[in-house]
Order: structure tokens, then C-alpha cells, then sequence
């Protein structure tokens, strides 16, 4: 009898402190994908919370649903989900993606690639070639797809060599110098990925993505998960959280909303009378953004 496939794990309700802490300090192998599956969660759940994206057209699918309290009034409220990953159809072969929003009668609008390393940081050559040749595919069937690529670093400090959650680490492991300088690795990674994002048009190369982040995070136990305050990547990088997902909120409704408003039924984005709350609820530095919100949501608890 053939083995049945393991089902895949659900998506939870991940705050962004809460993905940067577990693949901070995650310690299993990395082939499983468990360290950098919170990341996936956290972008889906931002999708629906910030971008105003149903529940439904993402995969995977966030812990909500949507309620119709009014003329185009919705409140935004916990339900089922699943962990299950889209299949997107490539130019030159099919691809599964972390994140996939798609619309009824018009397919994949906007996509995620959710990737992290955590120490030999030599290896980040082949993953330019790997990035570029993912977007080329998926621009080759959809240019207009709204293509993004997270990247999270583990910024393993020469100074806790040895000492930090993760056990010993080499010198190809060690991601900032005593000084707070990357790895020189990391520096040219940053440099490509500021290179190959900022896609505006669907005409353009077809190689770049709409957006791209790459976000350093502390392993060490008293700061586990907290964004390294460094130099690098500088303030003024476009590869900044907020910056990224407003590139793809932007991108998708010049393509999918402005340009099309006979559509905006299907794809307008829309704007959530209340959402699910917990102690991370007002955009603080928990939950890493703020809601769309239409008025201020009354008070509730988040079970």
C-alpha cells in the first residue's frame, strides 16, 4: 500500500516578532522547512490583516473568515485554515510558492518567496542564481504577477561564536563582525537583491522582482528574534519590511484595480470594519503593522 503524504501543518494567526523568533533560534535541520514556516504564516496573515486580501484566495490559507456587516462593510474574524502551498504554472516548469493570492477568473495576482539562511554563508551564490532563475519562470506565464522575495538572515555575531542558541559556529557562520559589519557574503547578497527588485511594469524584465526585503534577526538568548539595529542594511535601503509590502499593495492595485475597474469587485482590496485582536492588537511592535481598518475596532479579545 502506498505511504499517504503527511498533511501539511496548518497556517496559525504569526505575528512577525513571533516568525523572527523562531527562525532565530529554531535548531532542527532546515531541510524540513519548519524554521521558515512561521514566515510563510506571518506574510499570509499580513496579506488579510494590512492588504485587505480575502482569506480564501491565499495559500496558505490564514486562520479567518469574512463576515458582511453592511454595504460593502466586512468584519474580519477567526476561522479555518490550512497549510497547503499553491502550484503556480511556469514558463518553463510548474513551481510551488510559499504565499499565492489568486483571484476567481483571473489567476495568481501577487505571489511570495519566503527564504532564509541561518550560517555558511558561502552558499549564497547559488541562491542569486536560484532567485532570478524563480522569478524568470514565473514572469515568463503571468507579467503581471506581483512577485516578492523575503529573505531572512540569522545574524550569528563574531562576538557569540560558540555561545548563542545555535551551538558552534564557523567562520563562514558568522553573519556580523565585532564591529556590526556583514558578512561579506551578505553585502554582495543585499547589493543583487536591491539589483533585481523595484519591477514596475509588466513590460519590463521579466527577471526582477516587485519587491524584495532582507531583514537580519538576533539569535542570541536575551534579544532572540528582534531585528538587529545595524548599519546594515542601511535606513535608506529599499529592501525595508514596510517598503515591501507596500510595493506589493501598490504594484497589484495599478495592475489588477486602477487599470482594470470593471474587475474591482473581484479585485478590489478591501477594508475590514474590525479584525481579531490579541496584545499585539494597534500595529505595535508585536504584530509589526497596523490593520485596515475602517473606524476604530471596538474592544474584543482574540481566542
Amino acid at each position: 500500500m502506498a505511504a499517504h503524504a503527511k498533511k501539511p501543518i496548518q497556517c496559525r494567526w504569526t505575528t512577525q516578532s513571533g516568525a523572527f523568533r523562531h527562525f532565530a533560534t529554531y535548531a532542527g535541520p532546515t531541510q524540513s522547512q519548519r524554521h521558515i514556516k512561521p514566515l510563510h504564516w506571518y506574510v499570509a496573515c499580513r496579506l488579510v490583516v494590512e492588504g485587505g486580501f480575502r482569506p480564501s484566495e491565499i495559500q496558505p490559507r490564514p486562520p479567518f473568515d469574512i463576515q458582511k456587516i453592511g454595504p460593502r462593510r466586512f468584519k474580519l474574524v477567526t476561522g479555518a485554515a490550512d497549510g497547503s502551498e499553491a502550484t503556480i504554472l511556469g514558463g518553463l516548469k510548474t513551481k510551488s510558492v510559499d504565499v499565492v493570492v489568486s483571484k476567481p477568473g483571473i489567476g495568481p495576482v501577487v505571489a511570495v518567496s519566503c527564504k532564509g539562511i541561518t550560517g555558511a554563508f558561502r552558499n549564497l551564490t547559488n541562491r542569486m542564481e536560484e532567485m532570478i532563475g524563480e522569478c524568470t519562470n514565473l514572469h515568463i506565464t503571468y507579467p503581471a504577477l506581483v512577485l516578492g522575495y523575503f529573505f531572512l538572515v540569522r545574524g550569528n555575531p563574531e562576538t557569540e561564536t560558540g555561545a548563542n542558541l545555535t551551538g558552534e559556529l564557523g567562520p563562514n557562520d558568522v553573519a556580523l563582525s565585532a564591529s556590526g559589519g556583514p558578512n561579506p557574503a551578505i553585502a554582495r547578497y543585499h547589493a543583487a537583491l536591491s539589483k533585481i527588485s523595484g519591477r514596475r511594469g509588466i513590460r519590463d524584465e521579466v527577471s526582477a522582482y516587485e519587491a524584495a526585503t532582507l531583514v537580519v534577526v538576533d539569535p542570541t538568548k536575551r534579544n532572540a528574534g528582534e531585528i538587529i539595529p545595524t548599519e546594515f542594511p542601511a535606513s535608506e535601503s529599499e529592501l525595508g519590511i514596510k517598503e515591501f509590502f507596500q510595493a506589493l499593495y501598490k504594484r497589484y492595485d495599478e495592475r489588477f484595480v486602477h487599470a482594470a475597474p470593471e474587475l474591482s469587485r473581484v479585485t478590489a482590496r478591501l477594508v475590514w470594519s474590525s479584525v481579531p485582536e490579541g496584545p499585539w492588537a494597534g500595529g505595535n511592535s508585536e504584530l509589526g503593522y497596523s490593520e485596515r481598518l475602517d473606524q476604530a475596532p471596538p474592544p474584543s479579545k482574540f481566542a
